[in-house]
């Protein structure tokens, strides 16, 4: 493009010089053959720019880190006549993000498409695009084109690791698979209809039975002998630490050959703590059982615990846009909440904290007839402070199921140590006896 540019402006100062001083006719066509390619390779550039649309499209606008992005990229030239260069430039956020291409003599109503792969790496919300596409002259004096503004929006869910085994309480309550007794709050387990009376909830009301009874029939319910499982995340941003890294980009050949990247977390005790507590969720949720999730940011996230994929779905979407942002330590995010669980749920506690708080945390949901669980990433590993150490060994002195998670970890087998690893027999059981026999 510059060797272009220097020809024909050559040809226009050589034309301009010869005809003021000496006016021979070579002169005179050495400047009007320079304006005049100037002037077509402008109105080429200026008619092959309007005719290009480019449309770009995924099949799947939910993954997980470490799954590879596939979108299809569509050009159209409409113009009638060819273009003798195409530039696509994918001005989108993803990290390392693919779809830059560059495409010679695309003849007039040609279309070129092609598949462009992307290595997920970073969890969050991502917008696919703006494409820049950008073309010019043979000649290479001008350049013009237009930009796509991004039509779809792409949400990376946090890395989930396979767990094999880990504590699960049983509840306060004994029995099978159903207990037979009433329960005011709607279960899964639903035992029979009676007659409305006032102060029930519309939404109890059974219309089926109430128009063949021709008189109002509500639902009943029974207790389910499951209890709940909350994971809460420390997101506070004074104990969450960070190994400077370099993000590392999928090799070219493992994409060519459509094989899945392996992928390591950042070395961030955040990047770390929302990989455990999606892996946990989909775990209890797989399970059957109803999970909860909670954490204090900027704005206290709260999602009440329910059972099923789409609880699944809840918990890794509100995992993929947590940040360690908040102020609120996880003892006063427990002090707040502790009273609204239900009596022997399990509360697992994600953090990396060197703190003493982390005791009063664990000391209220004792209190309150929970089991807590903890989930303590080593600080120091992460080029944190010290002091991780010596609060395993107080938890573990307090009977309380911990689990230590340092930097490189391989979290499955971590995880799904934690039940093989510690005792977990001995006074504080997962049924808290004394509550157990008030009943």
């Amino acid at each position: 493009m510059k060797a272009g540019r220097t020809l024909v402006l050559m040809m226009f100062l050589v034309g301009v010089v010869g005809v003021l001083v000496n006016g021979a006719p070579v002169y005179s066509r050495f400047l009007y053959s320079s304006i005049l390619l100037a002037f077509l390779a402008w109105l080429w550039t200026f008619w092959v720019a309007r005719g290009l649309y480019l449309e770009r499209s995924s099949r799947e606008l939910r993954a997980n880190v470490g799954d590879v992005l596939e979108e299809n990229i569509k050009l159209t030239n409409r113009s009638r006549i060819p273009a003798a260069w195409i530039e696509v430039i994918n001005g989108t956020t993803i990290p390392f993000a693919s779809g830059s291409r560059l495409f010679t003599l695309v003849m007039a109503k040609q279309l070129r498409n092609y598949t462009a792969r992307t290595w997920l790496t970073r969890r969050g919300s991502f917008q696919l695009g703006p494409t820049q596409v950008s073309t010019g002259d043979p000649f290479g004096l001008f350049t013009a084109g237009k930009q796509f503004k991004a039509g779809e929006t792409l949400i990376v869910l946090p890395m989930i690791h396979e767990i094999q085994a880990f504590p699960s309480p049983q509840g306060i309550l004994t029995g099978g698979p159903v207990i037979r007794r009433k329960s005011a709050d709607i279960t899964p387990h639903a035992s029979g209809v009676r007659e409305y009376v006032p102060g029930d909830a519309m939404k109890r009301i059974h219309w089926p039975t109430s128009a063949r009874r021709r008189r109002l029939m509500v639902k009943e319910f029974e207790q389910d002998p499951q209890a709940e499982v909350w994971v809460y995340l420390d997101s506070q941003r004074a104990v969450h630490f960070q190994k400077k890294h370099e993000e590392m980009e999928a090799p070219f050949q493992t994409m060519l050959l459509m094989r899945r990247p392996k992928i390591e977390l950042p070395p961030s005790t955040l990047e770390y703590s929302v990989s455990i507590a999606a892996s946990l969720a989909h775990y209890f949720i797989h399970q059957g059982r109803a999970v909860g999730y909670a954490s204090a940011g900027q704005v206290l996230n709260v999602l009440p615990a329910e059972r099923g994929v789409r609880q699944e779905a809840k918990v890794l979407e509100m995992l993929a846009f947590v940040k360690a942002d908040g102020v609120l330590p996880l003892g006063g995010l427990i002090a707040t909440q502790a009273a609204l669980l239900p009596q022997g749920s399990s509360v697992i506690l994600v953090t990396p904290t060197t703190r003493p708080d982390l005791f009063q945390a664990v000391d209220e949901l004792l209190r309150r007839y929970l089991s807590p669980i903890v989930v303590l990433l080593d600080a120091k590993s992460f080029e944190g402070p010290t002091g991780s150490a010596d609060l395993l060994a107080s938890l573990r002195e307090r009977r309380v199921p911990v689990v230590s998670v340092s930097c490189g970890d391989n979290l499955s087998e971590t995880l799904s140590g934690i039940s093989t690893n510690f005792n977990l027999q001995g006074p504080r059981t997962w049924q808290t006896p004394t509550y157990a026999q008030s009943i």
